[in-house]
C-alpha cells in the first residue's frame, strides 16, 4: 500500500512547449511567461516537472526557469526515435538513444537525468531489445538515476511492470477510465511497491473541465452534452465547486496514484491548480460511488489518439 497523503501536483509542461490540447484556447505561451509559470510553480512548492523530447522546447525552457534550483525534480521522456529505420543497426540505435540523453542533459542543464521515461512503451523490445539496453547501460554508469515508462494502457503498464528496472509509471487515468481500476492491474501495482506511478490526462485534453460539449470529441456512442450535464450533477452531488475540483479530488483520492500531471498555459491555470491540491480529495467510498455511476465509455474516447481530427 502507498503513502496515503494525496497525490501531489506534477507540473506538466507540453503546453509551455506546444500548443497542445483539445480545450487549449491561448495556444504556446510565448518565453518570458513560461519561465514565469515555471518559476512561479516552484516558489509555491511544486517539486516535479513533467516534460519529454518530443515537447517541443519544453526542455530548454524548463531548464532555464530551473537552473539552479536544487529542490525540485525534472522528468522528461526519450525521444520518440521516429528517425530510425526499421532494419536500423543495433550501433545506430545506441547513438540515437544517446543523442537523445545528451540534448536533454543540455537543454535541462543537468548533469544527470533525475528520471527518464520511454516516450513508447514499445521501445523497451524494439530493435532486439537495443534501446532498453543501452538505458540500462546509462543508469550503469549514473548520467539517468531511475527508469521508467509512459504507458498507454493497461496491457503495456502489465508489461512494464514485469521489469524490475521499471521504477516510475506515467499512464492516463480520469473519472471517465474505468481501465485501470481492474483487479489485473491493481494486483500486479501492488507487487511492486517500489513503483511510483503519476497519472496524466486528469481532464483528459481538457474536455472533462471545459463546460463546453464543442470541445469534446465526435465519437460514436458518445453523447457530449448529456457528458457535460453528467459531469455537472456529479459536482454538485460530491460537493465540488467545480468540474475541474471533481476530476482532481478523484484522480488524488486514488491510493495507488503518487502524483497527477497537470498542464496549463496560463497563471490563472496554475493559481487554480495550486488551490485545487491543496483541498481534500475524494475519500475511499467517494471514489468507488462516483465510478459507480458513471457509464463505461469507449476505448475511443479514453485514448486522445483515436479521437477524429476536427474539421
Amino acid at each position: 500500500m502507498r503513502d496515503r497523503s494525496p497525490a501531489e501536483l506534477v507540473l506538466g509542461t507540453v503546453q509551455l512547449g506546444l500548443a497542445y490540447g483539445a480545450a487549449n484556447r491561448t495556444g504556446k505561451p510565448a518565453r518570458a511567461a513560461a519561465l514565469k509559470l515555471v518559476r512561479k510553480a516552484a516558489r509555491s512548492g511544486v517539486k516535479e516537472f513533467d516534460t519529454a523530447r518530443a515537447y517541443g522546447d519544453s526542455e530548454e525552457r524548463l531548464g532555464e526557469a530551473l537552473a539552479g534550483k536544487k529542490a525540485v525534480r525534472a522528468i522528461t521522456k526519450l525521444s520518440p526515435l521516429s528517425g530510425l529505420a526499421p532494419d536500423a543497426t543495433r550501433d545506430d540505435v545506441r547513438r540515437a538513444v544517446d543523442e537523445s540523453i545528451e540534448q536533454s542533459l543540455v537543454s535541462l542543464r543537468l548533469g544527470r537525468l533525475d528520471c527518464l521515461l520511454l516516450h513508447r512503451a514499445s521501445h523497451m523490445w524494439a530493435f532486439d531489445g537495443a534501446i532498453w539496453e543501452r538505458l540500462i547501460e546509462r543508469l550503469e554508469d549514473g548520467t539517468v538515476l531511475s527508469l521508467g515508462v509512459s504507458v498507454q494502457s493497461p496491457m503495456e503498464a502489465l508489461a512494464a511492470l514485469a521489469c524490475p528496472d521499471v521504477v516510475h509509471l506515467q499512464l492516463p487515468f480520469n473519472l471517465l477510465d474505468w481501465r485501470w481500476l481492474a483487479s489485473g492491474f491493481q494486483s500486479c501495482l501492488a507487487a511492486r511497491p517500489n513503483v511510483t506511478v503519476h497519472a496524466r490526462s486528469a481532464f483528459l485534453q481538457g474536455i472533462l473541465a471545459a463546460h463546453d460539449p464543442d470541445v469534446w470529441p465526435a465519437v460514436q456512442g458518445v453523447d457530449a452534452a448529456a457528458m457535460v450535464r453528467m459531469i455537472a450533477t456529479l459536482t454538485e452531488i460530491f460537493d465540488r465547486e467545480t468540474p475541474a475540483d471533481l476530476c482532481l479530488a478523484y484522480v488524488r483520492g486514488q491510493s495507488w496514484i503518487d502524483g497527477v500531471v497537470v498542464g496549463l498555459e496560463s497563471e490563472d491555470q496554475l493559481d487554480d491548480n495550486l488551490r485545487l491540491f491543496v483541498k481534500r480529495p475524494l475519500d475511499e467510498d467517494s471514489c468507488a460511488s462516483l465510478a459507480a455511476r458513471i457509464p463505461r465509455m469507449p476505448l475511443a474516447l479514453l485514448d486522445p489518439a483515436r479521437w477524429p481530427r476536427k474539421r
